[in-house]
C-alpha cells in the first residue's frame, strides 16, 4: 500500500452509497459506472499455474515444486504464472469479460501445514515443514505480486489461515483445538512471514473453528494476531460459503445476518459466497456500522487500484501479450520445474539410469501410466498438450526400442471394464512385463483420490485418504509384476506419502514423481534414462504405515511430522538420492560460544565428484539440546540450493540469526533461550534413518548460547 492509493480509495469510496459499499464486498462486484469502477470478479485460483480459465502452463503440483527445496526457483514459476494472468486478463477485459476464474486476485498459495498425511489437500501445500513453506510461501507470493511497491502483477492470498489441514468432510463444522505453543510454534509461522516479509496482499479464513471462534469470524486470529501483531494491510477474503457455516454448522450465531456482522466486525473485507447478500438487513438491525462496511470497501478498492483496475491509475502490466500464455519458454520451465520434483527413494545396484542401448523391450505398466490426472493435481489450467509417463518413454526411445504398455488395474476399483471379471489387465501386465527388459510401474494416486471435499470429480473417501497404502489393487498388482523377476522401477504419481514398505525391500527403484505438471511425462523419462539427475528432497515424511499416527482430528503437533514423530520412518524429510556423488567437506563455525542475540555463520564446501550435474540442497538444522517436552526436536533453518557440475567444489555459508534459534514457549512467547544447541549442515537431516538410506552423516556442532532469557519478535 501507498499513501497515494489509501488516498484514492478513500476518495472513491467515500462517493458510494452504503449500499454500494456493500456490494463491493461480494466476490462478483458489480460495477459502478457513474464512477468509473468496473465490475469484477475475485475469484481466480493459481496454485501451480493459471486455472480453470482455459489454456495456461500447468506446472507441477506444489507439493512437487516444494521438493525442489529451492525458493529463487519457486520466484520464478510464480512471476511466469503471473505473466500468464496478466496476458490473460488484459485480453479477457478489453472483450468484457470479467466472469469467475478471469481475474488477477489469485488464492494461492495454501501454505497450511501438512500435518497428516491422510490429508486430502495436502499436495497443495509445501510440505510439512513451518520454515520451508514460509520460504517458498514468500518466493511465490513475490512472484505473483511483482516487485513494484505502487503496482501489483497480480494478488496473492495466503491461505486458509489458520490451523487448517483436514478431516475435509468436517471442515464446515469442526474445532481444531491447539495450544498456543503449537499455534505459534508451527501453525501461524508461515502465514506470519509471508505477511510481514512478502507483503501480501490477501488472506483467505479456513472454515473450521480453531479453539471455538469460526476462522473467518474470529476476533483472536484476524484482530489481535493478523491485524494486530502482525500489523496486516491487505484484505481478508472469507473461504467459500464459509461464513454461512457460522450459523449452519458451528451454532455460534443464529442467523445468517449475524454470520455476516460476526465476519466484518472481525475483519472479513471480501465473501466468496451469499453471506454478504444479507449486510443491508445486518445494517438495518443494528448488527454492523457504516464505519465497518466503509473500512472493508476501502480496502477492497485499494486493491484493485493497485491492480490498475481504474482508468486513471494504469497499470506498468497492462501491455503483456497474450503471446506469453503457454510459450515455449514457460513450457520449458515446467518441465525444468519437474525434473526438480522428482524424487529418487530407492536405487538399488544403480539401475537408475536405465541405458537405452542396453533396452530392446520395456514394459510401461499402471494406471497412472497413461493418465492426464495423475499430471496434473487439482486447481489446474488446461495445456494444450499432456505427455504422460508412457508417452514420455515412447517419444524418448521413438523406434530405437519396442514400448509394450499395460494398464494392469484401475487406480482404485477392482476391475476396469463394467462387465469383465475382477483383475481383468493383470494378465496383460504379466504379458508385458515377461517380454520386457525391464518395467516401469506408474502408481499412485489422483484428485479422485485426494483432494478438496465437494470438489468436483471426488469420489472417493470424501478428499481425504483413508490411509497410506495404494488404492484398490495396485499393491497386488505391483506383487504380481514383480514375481516376473524382471527389474522394475516404480514411479509413483501422488501428492502424499504412501506407505511403500513392500516396495523398499522388493522393487528395484523408486521415483516419487507427485503430480508433475502436464508435460511431467517428459521429465520422468529423461530422469529414467540419465539425461537428468534427480535432484529432489521430501517435504513431507514417508511413514511405515499409520499405526502410531495420532488420530486424524487432533491437532497436537505430539508425534507428527518430522519435527515432533516418534514413528517408524520410511523415508524421511529432506532425503533424497540422486545419480552422482556429492561430497560435503571442509564445514565450519564461526563461534561454539556467543549470546543469545547473536547471529551464527556456518560454512560448508561441497563438491561434485561424480558424472552429472545437479541442483544440490544443502539443509541446515537446529536442535535445542535438553530442551522441554513440548519443544520439537532437528528444525529446517537454512536451505542453500546450488547447482554443481561435475567436478566443481563450492563453499556454503549460512547465516542464523537469533529468531532461527527461538524457542516458542507453551504460552507461545517467541524467546531466545541460553543453552546448548546442535547445528548440522549436510544433504538431508542428521538422523539415522537418512544416514542409513544416503550412506552420508551431516556435520554437526554444538554451540552455547549463553545470556539472559530475551524475548525476541515472533
Amino acid at each position: 500500500m501507498s499513501q497515494k492509493t489509501r488516498e484514492y480509495a478513500h476518495e472513491l469510496v467515500s462517493k458510494m452509497t452504503i449500499e454500494e459499499k456493500m456490494k463491493q464486498m461480494l466476490y462478483d462486484s458489480p460495477a459502478i459506472a457513474r464512477l468509473g469502477i468496473p465490475g469484477y470478479n475475485w475469484w481466480n485460483e493459481a496454485l501451480h499455474g493459471v486455472a480453470r480459465a482455459g489454456v495456461a502452463t500447468v506446472f507441477p503440483q506444489a507439493i512437487g515444486m516444494a521438493a525442489a527445496f529451492d525458493p529463487d526457483f519457486l520466484y520464478k514459476v510464480a512471476d511466469v504464472v503471473s505473466t500468464e494472468g496478466r496476458a490473460k486478463f488484459n485480453e479477457f477485459s478489453k472483450r468484457g469479460d470479467r466472469g469467475i476464474y478471469k481475474g488477477l486476485t489469485f488464492w494461492a498459495p495454501n501454505i497450511n501445514i501438512f500435518r497428516d498425511p491422510r490429508w486430502g489437500r495436502g499436495h497443495e501445500t509445501f510440505g510439512e515443514d513451518p520454515y520451508l513453506s514460509a520460504e517458498l510461501g514468500i518466493a511465490y507470493i513475490k512472484g505473483l505480486q511483482g516487485e513494484d511497491p505502487e503496482h501489483l502483477k497480480s494478488a496473492a492470498c495466503a491461505k486458509h489461515f489458520a490451523v487448517h489441514s483436514g478431516p475435509e468432510e468436517l471442515r464446515h463444522e469442526f474445532d481444531a483445538k491447539v495450544s498456543d505453543h503449537d499455534l505459534y510454534d508451527t501453525y501461524l509461522y508461515a502465514f506470519s512471514r509471508c505477511v510481514r516479509e512478502a507483503k501480501v496482499e490477501a488472506v483467505m479464513g479456513a472454515y473450521n473453528r480453531v479453539n471455538g471462534e469460526p476462522a473467518c469470524g474470529s476476533r483472536r486470529l484476524l484482530k489481535e494476531i493478523l491485524r494486530g501483531e502482525w500489523k496486516f494491510e491487505g484484505h481478508v477474503v472469507s473461504d467459500c460459503w464459509a461464513i454461512n457455516d457460522f450459523h449452519e454448522h458451528h451454532n455460534v450465531t443464529d442467523t445468517v445476518e449475524e454470520s455476516a456482522a460476526l465476519a466484518v466486525k472481525n475483519g472479513c473485507d471480501l465473501n466468496c459466497g451469499t453471506a454478504y447478500l444479507h449486510l443491508s438487513d445486518a445494517y438495518s438491525q443494528g448488527l454492523i456500522s457504516e464505519e465497518d462496511i466503509t473500512t472493508s470497501a476501502e480496502r477492497l478498492i485499494e486493491a484493485r487500484i493497485r491492480l490498475g483496475m481504474m482508468e486513471d491509475y494504469p497499470s506498468p502490466y497492462s501491455n503483456i501479450s497474450y503471446s506469453k500464455v503457454e510459450c515455449k519458454e514457460h513450457t520449458d520451465l515446467s518441465i525444468e520445474a519437474a525434473k526438480r520434483s522428482l524424487v529418487l527413494l530407492k536405487n538399488k545396484d544403480n539401475i537408475l539410469p536405465l541405458d537405452k542401448n542396453n533396452i530392446k523391450t520395456i514394459a510401461v505398466i499402471g494406471p497412472n501410466a497413461s493418465s492426464r490426472d495423475a499430471l496434473v493435481g487439482n486447481y489446474t489450467g488446461t495445456s494444450s498438450r499432456y505427455i504422460t509417463p508412457l508417452e514420455g518413454i515412447q517419444q524418448y526411445l521413438g523406434d530405437d526400442a519396442e514400448v509394450l504398455y499395460a494398464e494392469g488395474c484401475h487406480l482404485y476399483k477392482n476391475k476396469v471394464e463394467f462387465l469383465a471379471e475382477e483383475k481383468d489387465r493383470f494378465a496383460e501386465a504379466v504379458i508385458a512385463a515377461e517380454r520386457s527388459d525391464a518395467v516401469i510401474m506408474c502408481l499412485g494416486l489422483d484428485a479422485t483420490i485426494e483432494g478438496e471435499e465437494g470438489d468436483a470429480g471426488n469420489e472417493y473417501a470424501s478428499g481425504d485418504k483413508p490411509g497410506l497404502k495404494l488404492p484398490g489393487l495396485q499393491q497386488e498388482l505391483l506383487e504380481t509384476v514383480t514375481a516376473t523377476g524382471k527389474p522394475v522401477i516404480l514411479v509413483l504419481l501422488a501428492g502424499s506419502a504412501i506407505d511403500l514398505s513392500w516396495a523398499d525391500n522388493n522393487v528395484d527403484a523408486i521415483i516419487c514423481a507427485w503430480y508433475p505438471g502436464a508435460r511431467g511425462g517428459k521429465a520422468v523419462a529423461e530422469t529414467i534414462f540419465g539425461e537428468n539427475s534427480p535432484s529432489g528432497s521430501l517435504p513431507v515424511t514417508f511413514y511405515a504405515d499409520t499405526k502410531e499416527l495420532p488420530d486424524f482430528c487432533d491437532y497436537s503437533m505430539k508425534n507428527r511430522t518430522y519435527r515432533y514423530t516418534r514413528c517408524k520412518v520410511l523415508y524421511p524429510f529432506g532425503y533424497g538420492l540422486s545419480y552422482t556423488d556429492i561430497l560435503y567437506h571442509d564445514a565450519s563455525i564461526n563461534c561454539t560460544e556467543c549470546d543469545v542475540k547473536d547471529s551464527v555463520i556456518i560454512k560448508t564446501k561441497v563438491t561434485n565428484k561424480g558424472k552429472y550435474s545437479i541442483n544440490e540442497s544443502v539443509q541446515v538444522y537446529i536442535k535445542h539440546i535438553n530442551g522441554e517436552d513440548y519443544e520439537p526436536g532437528y528444525q529446517l533453518k537454512g536451505i542453500n540450493n546450488i547447482f554443481l557440475e561435475p567436478g566443481v567444489t563450492m563453499e556454503v555459508e549460512t547465516r542464523l540469526n537469533a529468531r532461527d534459534f527461538a524457542v516458542i514457549k507453551q504460552d507461545g512467547q517467541c524467546a531466545a533461550i541460553p543453552g546448548n544447541y546442535i547445528i548440522s549442515i549436510g544433504g538431508h537431516q542428521p538422523d539415522k534413518r537418512s544416514e542409513e538410506l544416503t550412506g552420508c552423516k551431516a556435520e554437526t556442532f554444538v554451540i552455547k548460547r549463553t545470556g539472559e532469557e530475551t524475548e525476541i519478535e515472533y
